[in-house]
C-alpha cells in the first residue's frame, strides 16, 4: 500500500555565488537510478486477431500466453514503428493513414536485477505506444493504455524476481484498427522506455510542478509544488507520535541558467503537498531569442540519509493573452509565428530520435518561426525538450475528436474522390473512460515545459456535432466557406442555434468538463481550442468554456468577433500558408497570432494512391525549404532576403496585360485535391530557369526589401518596388525565355543593396 508521507519541506541553497555544481546537476550521488530500457527487445506481427479476445474491465484480467503461435520474433531496438518498415499497400490500408499497415504487435524481453535492487520501488515509463497496449510482467497483467499518445508508467515491484531468476515483460500492441486517425499515427513502442529504480520514499513521476507567478527584471517569485509517495513501513513509527519532520526531509535548490545557486525558503505541507516560494534575483528569463532554462535540484532525506534526488529543468517567463492588444512574452508584444506540426518524420514514422527533432526545429526557427501547435495530440518528450531548449512556443493539444468520431478516408477511387468511414474506429471510442485521466497525465507530465503558452482541448470538433453546420446553413444560406462574413450577432444567433440544437448542446458541455479537468492540474496558462464554427460557438457555450479562441480557416470572422465580443482572446489556431492569413493577423493588434498549415510535410491524410501524405508545407519531408518556406522567412524574419521562382505563362495563375495588368486566376492541380479550396496548395512555381526560347516565362520574387531589380545576363530587365504588389506580396515580371544568368537583386530603403539571387539553365 502506498500512501503520502508528511515531511517538512526545507529549502536549502549555498550562499556561495558560482560555486560548482557539476556532481549535483549529474546527479551522481543519487539513490535514483534511471535505466535505457531500450535494448535486448524481440517483436512479432501477428497478422490477425486473437480469438480470445481480450476485455479491460474490473471484472477480468487478461491471460498472457506465452508462446504466440505463428509469430515469428526479430530482435529490435526501441523506440520502434513497424508500420514503416512495412511495405507501402493498398489492401487492408487506408489513405487517412498514409497506405501503411496496421495489425497486432508484440514486443518481449528478459531482464535480471541484482540482489542489491531487492527492497527498492521499481517502475517502468513509457512514453508512448500505439495503439491498445497490455503489458504483462512474469505474467502479471499491469494495465491496459488504450491512447497511442499518453505517457504512463506501470509499478512492477511486487512481481520482480531477483539474483539469478529472470524477468520477463511482454507488451501487446493492437493497431489492427488501421483507419483509427486522418493521419499517419505508426504502429508499436514507437518512443521511449525506462526503468526507473528508486527508494520506497521517493518523488513520483511527474511529482514536481513549477510555476513563475511574478517575473520583472529584477526578481522572480518561483512556487513549487512537489509530492513525495513512499510505503508506510518506510515512516518510523516514533515520527508519526509526535516528531515534526516524520524522519524526512525534502531539500530544494534552485540553479539559475549560469549555473549559480540564488535563493532558498522554508516551505509549508499543505493538502499533502509540499509548497514553497523563492525569489530569484536579476533572473535569466527564458524567450523564443534566449531560451534561459533554469534546474530545480529535489533530494529527499530520511533519518539523515538521502534516498531521493531528482532534477527539473524549467524556465522563468510570463506571458499575456489580451483581448486588444494579442500576445505578449515577459512583458514584450509579439506575434506567435506559429506551424502546425505532426508527430511523424517522413520515411522516419512515428520513431523519432530528439536530433531529428532539434534538426526540424532549427529549419523552422531559422525562417522566423516562433511556435508549434502540437497537432493534434501529444507529441514526444523529445520534442517538448527542445522547443524549451531551443526557444519555439508551444500550444499543446490532445484530442481531434471526443465521443463522436471524425471521417476517416479509406481509400481513394479515381475521379470519384474519398470513400470515407464516418465510423471508423478511433480514440472516441475510449474517450468516455479515459478522457480525464489522458487529458490531466498530459498536463502533469508538459507542466514544467515554459514553451508550453496554452493547452488545447480539441481540433474542430463542431464537424462531429451536425447542429453546427446545420444553424450555420440556417443561418448564411448563401455562404461561400472561409469568405462569407457569418452572422455573429448573439440575438439573431442564439435563437436559430436553439431550434436546431434543442437547446441542450453536448458538444459545449463536454467542453466545460474538459476546461474543469485542465483547471484542477493547472491555472497558469490558459486553455484553448480550434473552432471551426466561431459564430456559432460563441453562444452555444463551447467558446465560454475556454479562455482564448482558436479560430481554424476562419480569419474573415476576426472582426466580426472582435466587434461583437470584445472581450475574446483570439488567435488563428490554424491558418492556410497565404500572405492573406499573415495580413489578417499583423493588421490586428488583438489578434495574437497565426499557426500556419503546416510545418513539415507528413505522412497520411493521403490519396489518392500512390500519394501517402502532404507536402503542403515550409519544408518537405526531407527537411529541404520549399517555395512557400522561403516567403514566409521573407515574411517572419528582418534580415534582407530575395528569393526567385519562375513558370511558363501557359502553366501559370497568374497573367498580364498592358490594358488591365497583372491578374491572378485561382486553379486547383491535377488531380481533384481538397475539393473546391485551393489554399493549402502554394502558386504554380518551379525553382530553375531552363525553357523553350522565347517562351513567355512569368518570374515571381519573394523578398523582404523594398525593392528588386531583374537582371538577364547583366542586363536590367526594371526595378520594382514590393509596395506595388500589396495583395500577394509578390514581386513580378513577364519575361521571354533566354539562356543564361537570371538574378535578381534586392535593395533596403533609400536603394541600399541587400541581397541577391540567381538561376541558370540546367
Amino acid at each position: 500500500m502506498m500512501k503520502t508521507i508528511r515531511t517538512l519541506f526545507l529549502v536549502v541553497v549555498s550562499c556561495a555565488c558560482g560555486e560548482s555544481i557539476a556532481a549535483d546537476r549529474a546527479l551522481k550521488d543519487s539513490p535514483r537510478t534511471v535505466v535505457d530500457f531500450n535494448f535486448d527487445w524481440q517483436f512479432g506481427l501477428q497478422e490477425f486477431a486473437d480469438s480470445d479476445v481480450l476485455r479491460h474491465d474490473s471484472r477480468s484480467q487478461p491471460a498472457l500466453v506465452n508462446d504466440r503461435q505463428g509469430i515469428d520474433w526479430t530482435p529490435v531496438t526501441l523506440p520502434h514503428d513497424w508500420s514503416i518498415r512495412e511495405s507501402y499497400r493498398q489492401e487492408n490500408t487506408a489513405a487517412s493513414t498514409g497506405f501503411l499497415p496496421g495489425g497486432i504487435g508484440w514486443y518481449r524481453k528478459t531482464f535480471s536485477l541484482p540482489e542489491s535492487d531487492r527492497g527498492r520501488s521499481i517502475r517502468i515509463e513509457f512514453d508512448g505506444v500505439y495503439y491498445k497496449s497490455d503489458v504483462w510482467i512474469n505474467e502479471h497483467h499491469l494495465g491496459f493504455r488504450p491512447s497511442g499518445y499518453s505517457s504512463f508508467s506501470y509499478d512492477l515491484t511486487p512481481h520482480l524476481r531477483f539474483g539469478s531468476k529472470p524477468n520477463r515483460i511482454t507488451v501487446r500492441v493492437d493497431h489492427s484498427a488501421y483507419v483509427d486517425s486522418r493521419w499517419y499515427t505508426g504502429s508499436g513502442i514507437y518512443r521511449n522506455v525506462r526503468l526507473v529504480k528508486t527508494s520506497p520514499v521517493n518523488v513520483p513521476q511527474w511529482g514536481v510542478q513549477i510555476t513563475t507567478p511574478q517575473v520583472t527584471s529584477s526578481f522572480a517569485d518561483i512556487h513549487v509544488t512537489t509530492e513525495v509517495v513512499g510505503e508506510e513501513e518506510a515512516v518510523d513509527p516514533a515520527s508519526i507520535a509526535g516528531d515534526e519532520n516524520d524522519g524526512i526531509e525534502v531539500e530544494t535548490r534552485v540553479i539559475d541558467a549560469n549555473g549559480v545557486i540564488t535563493e532558498s525558503v522554508q516551505a509549508e505541507m499543505k493538502d499533502g503537498l509540499y509548497e514553497s516560494q523563492l525569489r530569484v534575483l536579476n533572473p535569466s528569463r527564458w524567450s523564443v531569442d534566449s531560451p534561459n532554462l533554469s534546474s530545480l535540484i529535489t533530494t529527499i532525506r530520511q533519518n539523515g540519509i538521502v534516498v531521493d534526488r531528482v532534477e527539473t529543468q524549467f524556465g522563468i517567463r510570463t506571458f499575456e493573452f489580451d483581448a486588444d492588444k494579442g500576445f505578449s512574452l515577459n512583458g514584450v508584444p509579439m506575434k506567435i509565428k506559429g506551424v502546425n506540426l505532426h508527430h511523424d518524420a517522413g520515411a522516419l514514422g512515428a520513431a523519432v530520435p530528439k536530433s531529428v527533432w532539434e534538426y526540424r526545429v532549427g529549419k523552422l526557427k531559422s525562417i522566423g518561426v516562433n511556435a508549434i501547435r502540437m497537432s493534434h495530440n501529444p507529441h514526444s518528450v523529445e520534442l517538448m525538450d527542445v522547443c524549451d531548449q531551443m526557444g519555439m512556443l508551444v500550444m499543446d493539444e490532445f484530442f481531434d475528436e471526443w465521443d463522436r468520431p471524425k471521417v476517416k478516408s479509406l481509400r481513394y477511387i479515381g475521379d470519384q474522390g474519398a470513400k470515407d468511414l464516418n465510423e471508423a474506429r478511433g480514440y472516441s471510442e475510449c474517450f468516455e473512460r479515459w478522457a480525464e485521466r489522458d487529458l490531466k497525465d498530459l498536463i502533469r507530465r508538459d507542466f514544467n515545459h515554459p514553451s508550453v503558452i496554452m493547452w488545447s482541448i480539441g481540433n474542430e470538433i463542431e464537424w462531429t456535432f451536425p447542429a453546427y453546420s446545420k444553424a450555420f446553413a440556417m443561418l448564411n444560406p448563401d455562404a461561400v466557406e472561409s469568405k462569407t462574413i457569418p452572422v455573429f450577432d448573439p440575438s439573431i444567433v442564439k435563437p436559430v442555434f436553439d431550434q436546431v440544437s434543442g437547446g441542450d448542446d453536448p458538444l459545449a458541455k463536454i467542453a466545460k468538463q474538459l476546461s474543469a479537468w485542465v483547471k484542477e492540474v493547472d491555472t497558469s496558462r490558459p486553455v484553448t481550442c480550434g473552432s471551426v464554427r466561431p459564430s456559432l460557438a460563441a453562444v452555444s457555450g463551447y467558446l465560454d468554456a475556454v479562455d482564448v479562441a482558436g479560430f481554424n480557416y476562419r480569419a474573415e470572422c476576426y472582426d466580426a468577433a472582435h466587434e461583437t465580443y470584445p472581450e475574446m482572446k483570439i488567435i488563428g489556431s490554424e491558418n492556410w500558408g497565404a500572405y492573406s492569413e499573415w495580413k489578417n493577423v499583423l493588421d490586428r493588434d488583438f489578434v495574437s497570432g497565426m499557426f500556419a498549415w503546416t510545418g513539415f510535410a507528413y505522412l497520411g491524410e493521403a490519396g489518392p494512391w500512390p500519394r501517402k501524405g502532404l507536402n503542403l508545407s515550409f519544408f518537405d519531408y526531407a527537411g529541404f525549404k520549399t517555395p512557400r518556406g522561403h516567403f514566409f522567412e521573407c515574411l517572419w524574419k528582418d534580415e534582407p532576403k530575395v528569393y526567385m521562382v519562375t513558370t511558363p505563362s501557359a502553366e501559370s495563375e497568374y497573367s498580364f496585360s498592358q490594358e488591365d495588368g497583372w491578374q491572378f486566376e485561382m486553379q486547383m492541380r491535377d488531380p481533384p485535391f481538397w475539393g473546391a479550396l485551393r489554399k493549402w496548395e502554394w502558386y504554380r512555381v518551379n525553382e530553375h530557369w531552363d525553357y523553350q526560347p522565347d517562351q513567355d516565362i512569368i518570374v515571381q520574387v519573394y523578398t523582404n526589401c523594398d525593392e528588386a531589380e531583374l537582371f538577364l545576363n547583366n542586363k536590367s530587365l526594371g526595378k520594382q518596388a514590393l509596395a506595388d504588389f500589396p495583395d500577394d506580396h509578390v514581386i513580378k515580371w513577364l519575361v521571354p525565355y533566354a539562356a543564361g544568368e537570371l538574378t535578381v537583386k534586392g535593395y533596403a530603403e533609400n536603394g541600399v543593396h541587400a541581397g541577391v539571387h540567381s538561376r541558370h539553365e540546367r
